[in-house]
Protein backbone atom coordinates (compact mmCIF):
# COMPACT_ATOMS: atom_id res chain seq x y z
CA UNK A 1 0.00 0.00 0.00
CA UNK A 2 2.88 2.24 0.97
CA UNK A 3 4.74 2.04 -2.48
CA UNK A 4 1.37 3.61 -4.35
CA UNK A 5 0.93 6.30 -1.37
CA UNK A 6 2.43 9.64 -2.96
CA UNK A 7 2.55 11.38 0.86
CA UNK A 8 4.63 7.94 1.80
CA UNK A 9 6.35 8.70 -1.10
CA UNK A 10 7.37 12.12 -0.78
CA UNK A 11 7.88 11.30 2.82
CA UNK A 12 10.61 8.66 1.72
CA UNK A 13 12.61 10.49 -0.67
CA UNK A 14 12.64 13.39 1.55
CA UNK A 15 14.91 11.59 4.16
CA UNK A 16 16.74 10.35 1.70
CA UNK A 17 17.90 13.68 1.15
CA UNK A 18 17.77 14.47 4.70
CA UNK A 19 20.79 11.63 5.41
CA UNK A 20 22.18 12.61 2.70
CA UNK A 21 22.38 16.33 4.31
CA UNK A 22 23.49 14.96 7.32
CA UNK A 23 26.60 13.13 6.00
CA UNK A 24 27.64 16.49 4.37
CA UNK A 25 27.28 18.30 8.08
CA UNK A 26 28.97 15.55 10.12
CA UNK A 27 31.97 15.68 7.40
CA UNK A 28 32.34 18.86 5.50
CA UNK A 29 31.03 21.31 8.32
CA UNK A 30 31.84 19.13 11.47
CA UNK A 31 28.08 19.75 12.61
CA UNK A 32 26.68 17.20 15.01
CA UNK A 33 24.30 18.75 17.51
CA UNK A 34 22.18 20.41 15.70
CA UNK A 35 22.50 18.23 12.47
CA UNK A 36 21.49 15.30 14.58
CA UNK A 37 18.34 16.73 15.57
CA UNK A 38 17.53 17.36 11.71
CA UNK A 39 18.54 13.56 10.83
CA UNK A 40 16.37 12.16 13.86
CA UNK A 41 13.17 14.53 12.68
CA UNK A 42 13.03 14.38 9.11
CA UNK A 43 13.49 10.76 9.25
CA UNK A 44 10.55 10.25 11.65
CA UNK A 45 8.23 11.81 8.94
CA UNK A 46 7.76 8.88 6.48
CA UNK A 47 8.03 5.99 9.39
CA UNK A 48 4.79 7.64 11.04
CA UNK A 49 3.05 7.99 7.85
CA UNK A 50 3.71 4.38 6.88
CA UNK A 51 2.71 3.31 10.57
CA UNK A 52 -0.68 5.48 9.44
CA UNK A 53 -1.19 3.91 6.22
CA UNK A 54 -1.49 0.50 8.70
CA UNK A 55 -3.21 1.72 11.34
CA UNK A 56 -5.94 0.35 13.59
CA UNK A 57 -8.73 2.89 13.10
CA UNK A 58 -9.01 5.91 11.98
CA UNK A 59 -8.23 7.83 14.99
CA UNK A 60 -4.94 5.39 14.88
CA UNK A 61 -4.32 6.90 11.32
CA UNK A 62 -5.21 10.57 13.09
CA UNK A 63 -2.61 10.08 15.93
CA UNK A 64 0.22 8.93 13.56
CA UNK A 65 -0.23 11.89 11.15
CA UNK A 66 -0.28 14.31 13.56
CA UNK A 67 2.88 13.26 14.50
CA UNK A 68 4.59 12.64 10.95
CA UNK A 69 3.49 16.88 11.02
CA UNK A 70 4.82 17.97 13.96
CA UNK A 71 8.30 15.99 12.74
CA UNK A 72 7.92 17.72 9.81
CA UNK A 73 7.64 21.28 11.36
CA UNK A 74 10.11 20.74 13.72
CA UNK A 75 12.32 19.68 10.53
CA UNK A 76 11.57 22.98 8.47
CA UNK A 77 12.65 24.66 12.25
CA UNK A 78 16.03 23.05 12.25
CA UNK A 79 16.43 23.18 8.66
CA UNK A 80 15.75 27.17 8.71
CA UNK A 81 18.34 27.52 12.05
CA UNK A 82 21.05 25.48 10.10
CA UNK A 83 20.60 28.39 7.26
CA UNK A 84 20.65 30.99 9.52
CA UNK A 85 23.68 30.04 11.49
CA UNK A 86 25.79 29.32 8.24
CA UNK A 87 26.02 25.87 8.27
CA UNK A 88 23.66 25.80 5.02
CA UNK A 89 23.87 27.61 2.34
CA UNK A 90 20.65 29.80 2.04
CA UNK A 91 20.16 29.00 -2.25
CA UNK A 92 21.71 25.52 -2.35
CA UNK A 93 19.51 24.76 0.79
CA UNK A 94 15.95 26.01 -0.89
CA UNK A 95 15.09 22.73 -2.49
CA UNK A 96 15.18 20.40 0.53
CA UNK A 97 13.37 23.77 2.54
CA UNK A 98 10.89 23.46 -0.30
CA UNK A 99 10.22 20.11 0.00
CA UNK A 100 10.00 20.25 3.63
CA UNK A 101 7.33 23.02 3.45
CA UNK A 102 5.44 20.85 0.96
CA UNK A 103 5.07 17.97 2.86
CA UNK A 104 3.77 20.28 5.94
CA UNK A 105 1.22 21.51 3.64
CA UNK A 106 0.13 18.01 2.49
CA UNK A 107 0.19 16.52 6.05
CA UNK A 108 -1.78 20.08 7.43
CA UNK A 109 -4.33 19.13 4.78
CA UNK A 110 -4.06 15.34 5.45
CA UNK A 111 -5.09 15.97 9.42
CA UNK A 112 -7.83 18.89 8.90
CA UNK A 113 -9.57 16.39 6.59
CA UNK A 114 -9.21 13.37 8.90
CA UNK A 115 -10.57 15.07 12.00
CA UNK A 116 -13.32 16.77 10.28
CA UNK A 117 -14.27 12.90 8.78
CA UNK A 118 -13.97 11.88 12.33
CA UNK A 119 -15.87 14.69 13.67
CA UNK A 120 -19.34 14.21 11.50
Amino acid sequence: MAKNNPVYNKAFSFAISIVNLYKHLTSEKKEYVLSRQLLRSGTSIGANVKEALQAQSKRDFLAKMSIALKEAAETEYWLKLLIATDYLDHQKSQSILNDCKELNRLLISIVKTTRENLNQ
